[in-house]
């Protein structure tokens, strides 16, 4: 399958041909000289496709949204809403989440379309956690998540949602996590490729069913094990 459809920005179509050029661009920067990935910080800048978005540089990660904008929260508006098929729905802020609970786990991440950040750190509370708090109502099956940024969504079973692996992240690679990055709040499935890890995120909602999250309904895998899935062969990530 494709590693990701045909993108449109500012009027631009990209094919697959692009993407995948761009894609070894970015193998190069991994491994050449700091001088090929400042080269590419300049090509980025200048690119209508948005495509190098997706490639890691130095520190690990580049910014990418399927939005055309992101607001900006902070500890004063952000919130998370946890509802659905639960016995206590509730909204919690950003000082709430930092006052339960913490789990720290280092993995890889590994992106579909190619690329892997080795031994990156992730803290936050445990899905599980939050949702044992709200006592999920039988019939349950599945959890959406939505994001504040009005586009992305995304899926996991109950099973999946409960895995010790998986946090309502606060932190990564040791900081707390910048909007760039998806903060602050986003969503770590260690097991699974990056897409399912949402950035900005919002809502969790308790459903009876999986419902296909953004680029699932684009093609991707909705159970997206790292090595496992997508036709591709990687090295587990967790």
């Amino acid at each position: 399958m494709n590693p990701e459809p045909p993108e449109e920005r500012d009027g631009t179509p990209v094919g697959r041909r692009v993407f995948l050029g761009t894609l070894g661009l970015g193998a190069l920067g991994v491994l050449a000289a700091p001088t090929l990935q400042r080269a590419l910080e300049g090509v980025a800048g200048k690119d209508p496709t948005g495509l190098t978005g997706l490639l890691p540089n130095g520190g690990g990660f580049r910014y990418y949204s399927v939005a055309a904008s992101v607001p900006d929260k902070n500890a004063t508006d952000y919130r998370l809403t946890v509802g659905g098929l639960v016995d206590r729905p509730r909204a919690y802020t950003l000082a709430e989440l930092r006052a339960l609970p913490q789990t720290r786990l280092v993995k890889d991440v590994q992106c579909v379309t190619g690329w892997r950040v080795p031994g990156t750190p992730f803290e936050g509370v445990r899905l599980a956690d939050l949702l044992d708090a709200a006592g999920v109502r039988r019939g349950a099956k599945a959890i959406r998540f939505t994001c504040f940024d009005g586009t992305y969504s995304e899926s996991l079973t109950l099973d999946q949602a409960r895995r010790p692996d998986v946090l309502v992240a606060l932190r990564m690679q040791n900081k707390d996590i910048g909007h760039d990055h998806g903060g602050p709040v986003r969503l770590y499935v260690a097991p699974m490729y990056f897409y399912k890890s949402a950035k900005w995120l919002s809502g969790i909602a308790v459903t009876d069913r999986v419902e296909p999250g953004y680029w699932e309904n684009l093609g991707y895998d909705v159970d997206a094990w790292v090595g496992r899935s997508n036709g591709r062969t990687d090295e587990p990530t967790s």
